[in-house]
């Protein structure tokens, strides 16, 4: 038996320390070809290409230590990078969704389908069929390739996000279009973009297809909210149906094209809950403890709450816990919305104050009445000075 020295670091499929603290991924075929001209992918992580018009280019490049998620290959490209080291996730077909999904979604991705044949047929309802599915029968196989997916979902937020300001916006679903709240929701995502902050939700409808909408909307004047508001009435909930309801989405989407960025974080573990269609940018999640907790801690800008049921105080306080245990740097400002509901209906914030009480968290928060004081209290707790907004 080999003597094994004790301060040795074991071998890996990963290749030593010194590469693996230098890798690099590749989502396209033209960084493919850049970095193949060179003659080494060697520590480099490729990820869903189709690379069967590459072989030449394969069987003639070093692919030590090299990672290839989710990519086509020909039989002898793929045989040959196995022997030189590489380390090969294969696709898996027959699958409503890809693992190694190596971007974001857009809602056009999600709903592919929708206007021909209905939600029940689109990527986004396949999916959760097959999550509930698999599910079900503890399939080990399928669980290992819903962490895959959601890794990758999270590697693609953080590029995406790098240096934004994100202002996070959580609330309940269940607030339907037509009604007030609703519209008060769209106008906050629309200020807050027009304020320049990149507006992130948990995805959903209610309050948070209407964040989102607003910040879609934030490039155009002020009528355009205006009228999207109206036309989405007409379809107030999901329920009874899902595909009228998209369907008023995206006769917005069609008659606005081009509208403003917003992130939006859905999650397939409340799939009966659609996503919606408003985000330029989804991160969808199998897990929705990633998702909750990926959504607040990115909003650096801070969290705003609007009126919302169990899942909404669950987040506040899963804010709140990570503010009072946070070991540097500024707590998140956290901005509860309406008086009433917060102090009575649901009395988060006596709970909320007294927690914070004696920390550094108690610095920042708030509660205020309405969505039109958000955005001075939300300047007031990072100290910056509230943008003009264009309009509201």
């Amino acid at each position: 038996m080999a003597d094994v020295q004790p301060n040795a670091e074991p071998p890996t499929p990963f290749g030593p320390r010194e590469h693996r603290e230098h890798r690099h991924e590749i989502s396209s075929l033209a960084e493919f070809d850049r970095v193949a001209t060179t003659g080494s992918l060697a520590g480099y992580r490729l990820q869903s290409l189709d690379l069967t018009t590459r072989t030449f280019a394969l069987l003639a490049t070093d692919a030590t230590d090299s990672v290839f998620l989710g990519c086509v290959m020909e039989p002898d490209a793929a045989a040959k990078v196995r022997a030189g080291g590489a380390l090969v996730f294969p696709p898996v077909p027959g699958l409503p969704f890809d693992p190694y999904h190596r971007a974001l979604y857009t809602s056009d991705e999600l709903f592919s389908g929708l206007l021909e044949a209905g939600y029940d047929a689109t990527p986004d309802a396949l999916t959760y069929r097959w999550f509930q599915e698999t599910k079900a029968a503890d399939d080990v196989v399928a669980g290992m390739l819903r962490s895959i997916h959601d890794d990758a979902v999270s590697d693609a937020l953080d590029e995406h996000l790098a240096g934004a300001h994100v202002v996070g916006i959580l609330g309940g679903h269940a607030q339907a279009r037509g009604s007030d709240a609703y519209a008060g929701a769209a106008r906050l995502g629309r200020r807050l973009s027009r304020d320049g902050l990149t507006v992130a939700t948990g995805g959903g409808p209610g309050a948070m297809e209407a964040a989102n909408l607003g910040a879609y909307t934030a490039p155009y004047d002020d009528t355009v909210l205006d009228e999207a508001l109206e036309l989405l009435s007409t379809a107030p909930h999901f329920s009874p149906s899902v595909t009228e309801w998209a369907r008023a989405a995206f006769d917005v989407l069609r008659s606005r094209p081009g509208g403003g960025p917003s992130v939006a974080m859905p999650t397939w573990f409340y799939g009966h809950e659609p996503p919606n269609a408003f985000a330029t940018h989804i991160a969808k999640y199998f897990v929705n403890a990633l998702r909750e907790e990926g959504l607040l801690a990115r909003a650096n800008a801070g969290v705003v709450f609007l009126p919302g049921a169990a899942g909404t105080v669950q987040e506040v306080f899963d804010a709140a816990t990570l503010n009072y245990y946070r070991p540097q740097g500024d707590p998140t400002p956290m901005v509860l919305v309406n008086h009433r509901h917060w102090t009575e209906t649901l009395p988060a914030w006596p709970l909320l104050r007294t927690l914070a009480a004696g920390h550094p968290m108690a610095g920042k928060i708030t509660l205020v009445d309405s969505v039109d004081a958000v955005p001075e209290a939300l300047a007031h707790l990072t100290g910056e000075a509230a943008g003009p907004g264009n309009g509201s």
